[in-house]
């Protein structure tokens, strides 16, 4: 077999082997559910009433905010995956075996994807309960999802590096909600942008978090008729106060 098959194949495998862990460790599964259930309910339903979004519900304008914070939170299972494995001396017994090094990174992203595809279609269920609703079509739809799991991807493998850095299941935990926690809540995920204090504007509007969150609503169709110019960036934050 040539190289690149072999990569695949490695990476298949090792994917298998992570996706597995889902009925083996019935907990993670629980997590995965019942945390983006969690957030849309208790976002929707505390900062529902106490948040008013001109010309929308606040409801649609917090599920893509939604979507964006709880997919980072499940790229850190690639981190946190990575470092036990290396602490119980698995990633040793890989680097053994005939197989691709690089394997062994690719497959643990890959099957994290699967855990990132299960939170958003409960989130999306769990949203249309409450009252989110998509206007865009189906395409757009489609396209915002498709978004947020590579964005999620993304995070995935800057979690596996810091893993590689720090490989300490409670040090990953811990370094990963102090990085995680300021880009979604200091971000367009929850509140306008143009509602934040003037430093934590600058911040927000250079946000990652910020962009894919802005991205999604627009596909979404959840942004607000007759908002001047949507995207996050201080030209919006101009715009809007002209």
């Amino acid at each position: 077999m040539s190289a690149v098959p072999q990569v695949f194949a490695d990476t298949a495998v090792i994917a298998k082997r992570n996706v597995i862990k889902i009925r083996r460790v019935p907990e993670v599964l629980m997590f995965v559910l019942v945390t983006p259930i969690m957030f849309v309910v208790l976002f929707g339903y505390v900062f529902g009433n106490a948040i008013q979004i001109a010309g929308s519900s606040y409801r649609e304008f917090l599920i893509a905010g939604v979507f964006a914070q709880t997919v980072m939170f499940g790229a850190t299972f690639t981190g946190v995956g990575i470092a036990e494995d290396m602490e119980k001396g698995i990633i040793n017994r890989f680097r053994s075996l005939p197989m691709s090094s690089s394997a062994v990174l690719a497959g643990r992203t890959a099957s994290d994807v699967i855990y990132n595809v299960l939170s958003i279609i409960v989130m999306a269920c769990t949203g249309l309960l409450v009252g989110w609703r998509i206007r865009g079509s189906l395409w757009d739809a489609l396209l915002a999802f498709g978004l947020l799991l590579l964005f999620a991807y993304s995070i995935s493998w800057v979690m596996a590096y810091i893993a590689l850095i720090i490989p300490s299941v409670e040090v990953i935990n811990n370094a990963s909600f102090m990085v995680i926690f300021p880009l979604t809540f200091v971000a367009n995920t929850f509140v306008p942008v143009e509602d934040l204090p003037e430093p934590l504007q600058t911040f927000a509007e250079w946000n990652p978090v910020s962009t894919v969150t802005q991205a999604a609503r627009e596909l979404f169709g959840n942004i607000p008729p007759g908002t001047p110019n949507p995207r996050p960036g201080r030209c919006s934050t101009q715009s809007s106060t002209r």
